[in-house]
């Protein structure tokens, strides 16, 4: 028998000794490297940080001069101070047939269409900023100013000058693109030295006489202020001259008497505009593209005393001096709503220019003069 041939132990082949049927320690080597790489492969995917996705593309704006006016306007809500005055009401209910519709009165709103939103809040509190911060309002127009003489300065202050200035904040941090002042010719002031029309770049001087309506002509600056401090704005005064119809204002309550005092050997000439014009006239300067100041005059020039006689009144003349004598003691006691300073309204002109609301805003009252004047005893 021959010798038996040895087999290789166990050890060896663990330890990667040259026998028959075993490989070389190279080639062992470089597959145990491709076996590591392959289990590590699925580890290394794992960590890797996931493919990004694609981001959606933005969608490309068009640019400011190619937006449709109109979308804007129907999209739009249109904010109105003072809505539940007489003004604020008439413009309410024109407004929301096509238009959305905000209002801001601390009174009630009696009356008030199903689709208007009305707060009834004070101006001056800083809910006034959260209904901006809403978003969604296209145009502010500002009717909220108090006329009562009665009221003291410190309240006319608060109320006019200070609640103006933070509806201008407000406009300002929430971009609003559009605001509409309503001012009155008044601010001009009469004068014997007025000229026969006073157009927009005339002074303001109505409270060198009358201090009730310093706080009206400083909403009217600081609107102008605005105006050329804000251009990206679209600020629009209106200057109307005396408002006739169911308002309560001075104008409309001095043909309401059933016999009023006028000076003797004074007969001015007046300017008179039906409420409803004005109306119209807001309405205008709502439109895109409108800015700047425009003076609002109605169907024309007539004397005072031919506006008593188409109301069928009779008149009592008094001197001046004696007047104001007798109107600083009745206001004194309560037992009239007139301050003396109003009598140079009824003595001495104060008549504007409406050539640039014409051409600019297309405006032409609807109202003929008889309307309008009738319009103090019909309208109320």
């Amino acid at each position: 028998m021959g010798k038996a041939r040895k087999r290789p132990s166990a050890r060896a082949s663990r330890s990667g000794a040259s026998s028959e049927g075993s490989e070389p320690p190279a080639e062992a080597d470089a597959k145990a490297k491709r076996a590591s790489a392959r289990r590590a492969t699925p580890r290394a995917k794992k960590k890797a940080a996931p493919p990004a996705e694609p981001r959606p593309r933005p969608r490309a704006r068009r640019p400011a001069a190619s937006r449709d006016p109109e979308a804007e306007t129907r999209d739009g809500a249109v904010l109105i101070t003072g809505i539940c005055g007489r003004l604020g009401r008439l413009l309410t209910r024109k407004l929301h047939r096509h238009d959305r519709v905000v209002g801001i009165d601390r009174r009630p709103f009696v009356g008030r269409p199903k689709d208007v939103v009305h707060h009834q809040i004070d101006l001056r509190r800083k809910k006034t900023r959260d209904i901006f911060r809403a978003g969604g309002i296209r145009a502010v127009v500002h009717l909220g100013i108090m006329h009562d003489p009665r009221a003291s300065a410190k309240d006319h202050h608060s109320w006019n000058v200070v609640a103006f200035q933070k509806l201008l904040d407000a406009m300002i941090q929430f971009d609003v693109p559009k605001l509409v002042v309503l001012s009155s010719a008044n601010v001009y002031g009469p004068s014997p030295d007025n000229p026969q029309f006073l157009t927009e770049e005339a002074p303001l001087l109505g409270a060198q006489q009358f201090s009730g309506i310093r706080d009206l002509v400083e909403v009217d600056m600081l609107a102008q202020s605005f105006f050329w401090r804000h251009p990206e704005t679209e600020t629009v005064v209106l200057r109307p001259c005396h408002i006739l119809g169911g308002v309560r204002n001075a104008p409309s309550n001095y043909l309401r008497l059933e016999r009023p005092m006028t000076l003797m050997g004074f007969d001015p000439m007046v300017q008179l505009i039906h409420e409803r014009d004005v109306v119209e006239a807001i309405a205008l300067a709502l439109q895109p593209g409108v800015r700047g100041i425009f003076n609002l005059r109605g169907p024309g020039e007539v004397p005072m005393s031919h506006a008593f006689r188409i109301l069928g009144k009779r008149t009592q003349s008094v001197p001046a001096p004696i007047a104001g004598a007798v109107l600083d003691r009745l206001w004194r006691y309560r037992m009239t709503s007139f301050p003396t300073p109003e009598l140079d309204h009824i003595r001495y002109v104060c008549m504007v220019d409406d050539t640039r609301a014409r051409e600019v805003l297309g405006f032409q009252p609807k109202y003929g003069l008889e309307d309008t004047i009738m319009a103090v005893e019909v309208e109320r």
